[in-house]
């Protein structure tokens, strides 16, 4: 706008101007016959510049001035704002992850305390069902034990009438056989 006018104001003073041929001679700007329209025509330029800068440019710019320094406060006043919220929101982000951490601790322990007193009950039960097995077999042992002597005479008794038979080829009275082993049997004791 101001340089539109500028270039309006600049055509009708080349064209209502009075302009000497070049024969004239000099600089027209240091002849005195000239100064006195030099100073008004400097005078009307500058005033009519000075009142377009001060009644419209000069608001405007100042005005976005104002309006960049209160939205420039604004955003700082929000970004400290979301600061302290994200400040705020870390903490408590931490203080979940300390309790999780705690609750997670505290489950674990609970857990293994339960597993190693299921383990305990387990390895008492097992404990307890191999003492049962070891009575049971050290009670046929010894029921072995005590019944074997009577087996083994018996055994004997036949496997000795048995060889007597076929070497001798005669039946052998069982009575004479059973006196022999015993008698054999008393000597080994």
């Amino acid at each position: 706008m101001f340089l539109k006018i500028s270039q309006v104001a600049l055509f009708y003073f080349l064209v209502f101007s009075k302009v000497n041929g070049a024969e004239s001679g000099g600089m027209p700007q240091l002849n005195p016959e000239f100064w006195f329209s030099q100073i008004f025509w400097l005078i009307i330029t500058f005033g009519f510049m000075f009142i377009v800068l001060a009644k419209l440019v000069l608001p405007k710019i100042s005005e976005n001035l104002e309006t960049r320094k209160a939205q420039i406060s604004d955003n700082i006043e929000t970004a400290e704002k979301q600061r302290l919220e994200s400040e705020r929101k870390i903490k408590e982000f931490d203080n979940l992850i300390l309790q999780s951490k705690n609750e997670a601790k505290n489950l674990f322990n609970q857990t293994r305390d339960k597993i190693l007193r299921d383990v305990d009950k387990k390895r008492e039960s097992l404990e307890k069902e191999i003492n049962e097995e070891i009575n049971k077999a050290e009670k046929e042992i010894e029921t072995l034990k005590n019944n074997s002597p009577e087996k083994i005479r018996k055994i004997a008794i036949e496997t000795s009438s048995d060889l007597v038979k076929q070497l001798i080829g005669v039946d052998v009275n069982q009575s004479s056989i059973s006196a022999i082993v015993e008698d054999i049997s008393k000597r080994r004791n």
